[in-house]
């Protein structure tokens, strides 16, 4: 009694087999899947047994000389061979009619119907006639496509002009109660954005499907539309697969980010109220509100940046731990000089330094405060010169405030003139104080005072000392009081001798301008004197003009 082989081989062999048959290789012939090879004959594999199936399938489709009813089976001892002519298509074996189920007559029985069928259906497809049908509909499909394309070209932009016709009627802004959150130009934006995209992804849908049916048409290229079927399919598939397993995770980024949003809307009215005055916590200063709200945000986001981390898809996968080392290692090092600034300027928030407007001198620079960042500070000089300095650099340099003392108080400016001691320093006292008072923007009261600051060798030093509650125009006021100083010395003849001066007397002219001099004034002359034997004589120039 004779054993068959698959009765006879061991079982891994057997399992071998199974797991071949499992798989297999497809005989694909114009877009179509004929059958399935299971087997391998001798070094051939299942594989390259299909693509030379479908490589001679191929030839016969394009040979008019080949009679497709004409396929005949031709039974041998170890094979039953499928022939068109001379040429063999297909050869089966025993082990491919058991992997069937059947038996080899019957197997390839069934498979000459089907590759006569799929010949006879290749023939009529390449034939004239269906190609002249192919191409008639691949054009009333373009003509299709154009006339969509311009259906929604139409659509869209009579779209976008009722968004701007409805501006303040039928679309108006987002508002809270008083607040503008939204303004109606910035809505019909919003919608006129979304319209343009949803017009791109139509025409881009609308294209791609044209493609995939003229494709689909011709027989030479029905192969590729359904590669692209499959692979768009494929993706969506891909992509709702990801959106339903990473949903609850989204879903909860979204709720986070809501919650982080109000949260930061509710801290914001509350430094909002403390600003206004309207809310008031024992020593905290109203303009420490807006760095501290800053601060304040800073923290909640950083705070809801660490609880959304898990939820973010692909956030333990290899690629994204090494971008976020990546960005860590890159903060730390360029970051020094930054976090430097940024502790500074928290510490000039609260040591209340300087405010905005104020007027300042930081270093050698003075000016007004512009601005007050976490990282610079900007100043506005006399001459209309923004400034900005580093935080790190104020910090570490002496400021003058010259706006604080005005708040509660009055600033004091003062300047100097040196006055020879032939002039009663009570003269002087009451010129100085004359001219402080008929200079604008100095107050009454406190009234200005002289101070007498040195006795030189030629000289005294006055110091003059007035108060103002205007420091951002200090220097248009020492400009004034300069000016008025000059006035009232003139016009009281009294000389003023800075920071030097020194004359001849006999024979120069007095220092006090032509307005302030009599008309009746002339020069002295040159006076000469000599001694000699004890006896003295005398001779004087004729007076010059003056």
């Amino acid at each position: 009694m004779k054993l068959r082989l698959w009765q006879t081989a061991p079982a891994f062999v057997f399992a071998a087999i199974i797991t071949a048959a499992a798989t297999g290789a497809p005989v694909v012939f114009n877009g179509k899947t004929l059958f399935t090879i299971r087997n391998g004959v001798g070094a051939f594999s299942a594989e390259e047994r299909a693509r030379a199936v479908e490589d001679r399938l191929a030839i016969l489709s394009k040979d008019p000389l080949v009679k497709i009813d004409s396929l005949t089976v031709t039974k041998g001892e170890f094979s039953t061979d499928i022939n068109a002519g001379d040429v063999i298509v297909l050869s089966l074996t025993s082990l491919d009619a058991q992997t069937a189920g059947e038996t080899r007559d019957s197997l390839a029985a069934g498979y000459t119907r089907i590759l006569q069928t799929a010949l006879q259906e290749s023939r009529k497809e390449h034939s004239l006639k269906e190609r002249l049908r192919d191409a008639a509909l691949s054009i009333v499909i373009t003509l299709a496509l154009v006339l969509v394309l311009w259906l929604l070209q139409i659509g869209f932009t009579r779209l976008r002009a009722l968004l701007k016709e409805w501006r303040g009627t039928r679309i108006r802004g987002v508002r809270l109660q008083s607040l503008e959150l939204l303004p109606a130009d910035r809505v019909i934006w919003l919608l006129t954005s979304i319209s343009r995209i949803v017009h791109a992804v139509a025409i881009f849908v609308v294209v791609y499907f044209y493609i995939l049916l003229v494709l689909g048409i011709f027989p030479s290229t029905r192969a590729l539309s359904a590669w692209l079927f499959e692979y768009i399919d494929a993706v969506f598939s891909a992509a709702g697969k990801a959106f339903s397993a990473s949903a609850p995770s989204l879903l909860t980024i979204v709720l986070i980010a809501v919650i982080t949003r109000y949260a930061i809307k509710l801290v914001h009215y509350i430094f909002l109220g403390i600003e206004a005055g309207k809310l008031t916590l024992p020593g905290f200063y109203n303009e420490w509100a807006e760095p501290t709200y800053k601060i304040v945000r800073f923290l909640v986001l950083v705070i809801a940046a660490i609880i959304v981390f898990p939820y973010i898809p692909g956030h333990d996968s290899t690629a994204f731990r090494g971008l976020s080392i990546f960005f860590g290692l890159l903060v730390s090092l360029g970051s020094a000089s930054a976090v430097g600034n940024i502790v500074a300027g928290v510490l000039l928030t609260y040591t209340r330094a300087f405010r905005v407007g104020d007027r300042v001198k930081i270093g050698d620079t003075m000016g007004d405060i512009m601005e007050n960042t976490l990282l610079v500070t900007r100043l506005r000089t006399i001459k209309n010169e923004d400034v900005t300095v580093p935080n790190s650099m104020v910090l570490t340099s002496h400021i003058i405030n010259f706006t604080s003392c005005c708040r509660g108080g009055a600033l004091i400016l003062h300047t100097s003139v040196t006055i020879g001691y032939d002039t009663p320093w009570r003269t002087v006292h009451r010129l100085l104080l004359s001219a402080a008072s008929a200079t604008e923007e100095i107050l009454a009261e406190p009234s200005p005072f002289v101070l007498q600051t040195g006795l030189s060798d030629f000289y005294v030093n006055y110091q003059i000392n007035a108060y103002t509650a205007e420091a951002a125009h200090m220097m248009k006021i020492y400009g004034e009081l300069h000016q008025n100083i000059q006035d009232k010395f003139n016009e009281a003849g009294v000389e003023i001798c800075s920071p030097h001066f020194s004359s001849l007397r006999d024979g120069n002219r007095i220092t006090i301008p032509d307005a302030y001099v009599p008309e009746t004034y002339r020069a002295p002359g040159f006076r000469v004197s000599a001694t000699g034997n004890g006896t003295e004589t005398a001779k004087r120039a004729t007076p010059s003009q003056g």
